[in-house]
């Protein structure tokens, strides 16, 4: 047990070095300076003696290997380094922003597979009725809809025609909802369609067929079928949270929340280097995480002995 959790994370590791070193190298290639952009911003007169003295004090002049490694030493140490922004230590901005995506990405989970979880069971006890008609064509639609149509959707809906919500989103409940919604319609859609099918791959099973012999009441069976699609489900659930990262992004960006696909949208457009690189870092490892710990509990709850 120790070795396969020994080797699980010596795995992320090396993952997290491969995935940092390849972006590292894409912003070192990247068009724009981060010392250009930096004295622009401030109405700094931009000779060649001011920018290369600005490039010198942002250790932009060294070499890629140079700069990557003091950069990776950095972060193994705990130290994110400094914004090129604005001069601000890089990790209590990114943690700022961490705890308002956090908010956004578990309050869109959570919804999401407590709507898709009652449809799905819906759609399977009304098989071929019209109720899962209606189920599958909405998990369809939804399915089908990207996260910036639907937010601009609901943006010009209920934000400027009717004017129920604040066309920016400020960090409270009302301004939560619509990047919830956002991010959440898609996933019912994708998490309906995946759950139905475990539900009805499962129900085709031998000891169901049983059950139904035996006179079991449909509830008892229906909670036996979703014990066993358990492990299954969440993987699914794993392989949505990159999706869901990714959404989040852009949804922050339309919606202006203040969460940390904001911060690195923003740091982007300034070639904010240290903050894109903890960004990665970060994300990278939560993803890796959660995938881990999907693995690990789709194991546990699998009913299948192990071969």
């Amino acid at each position: 047990m120790i070795k396969k959790v020994l080797k699980r994370i010596l795995t992320l590791v090396v993952i997290l070095v491969i995935l940092s070193f390849f972006v590292f190298a894409l912003m070192y290639i990247a068009p724009g300076d981060p010392a250009e952009k930096r004295l622009t911003s401030q109405g700094v007169a931009v000779t060649k003696k001011v920018l290369d003295a600005e490039r010198e004090r942002l250790g932009l002049m060294k070499p890629f290997l140079v700069r990557y490694g003091e950069w990776l030493f950095s972060i193994i140490r705990g130290d994110f380094g400094i914004s090129f922004k604005d001069d601000m230590p890089v990790a209590p901005k990114l943690l700022q922003g961490l705890g308002r995506t956090a908010v956004l990405a578990l309050t869109s989970l959570a919804v999401s597979l407590i709507t898709s979880f009652l449809f799905a069971v819906a759609s399977v006890l009304k098989k071929d009725g019209i109720a899962d008609r209606i189920i599958k064509v909405f998990s369809f639609v939804s399915n089908s809809l990207p996260n910036f149509l639907i937010s601009v959707l609901l943006m010009y809906f209920l934000c400027i025609k009717l004017k129920l919500f604040p066309v920016i989103a400020k960090g409270d409940l009302k301004g939560l909802l619509l990047p919830v919604l956002s991010l959440s319609i898609p996933m019912i859609g994708r998490f309906i369609r995946q759950m139905r099918a475990e539900f009805l791959s499962e129900m085709s099973k031998d000891y169901v067929a049983g059950m139904r012999g035996r006179g079991v009441k449909t509830g008892y069976i229906m909670f036996n079928v979703i014990r066993n699609s358990l492990g299954h489900i969440f993987t699914i659930i794993a392989l949505q949270t990159g999706t869901l990262m990714g959404g989040s992004v852009v949804i922050e960006t339309i919606f202006r929340w203040p969460g940390i696909g904001k911060l690195v949208m923003d740091s982007i457009t300034a070639r904010d280097y240290p903050v894109i690189m903890g960004f990665v870092v970060i994300m990278g490892t939560i993803y890796l995480i959660i995938n881990q710990i999907a693995d690990v509990l789709s194991h546990r709850l699998d009913p299948r002995p192990e071969s």
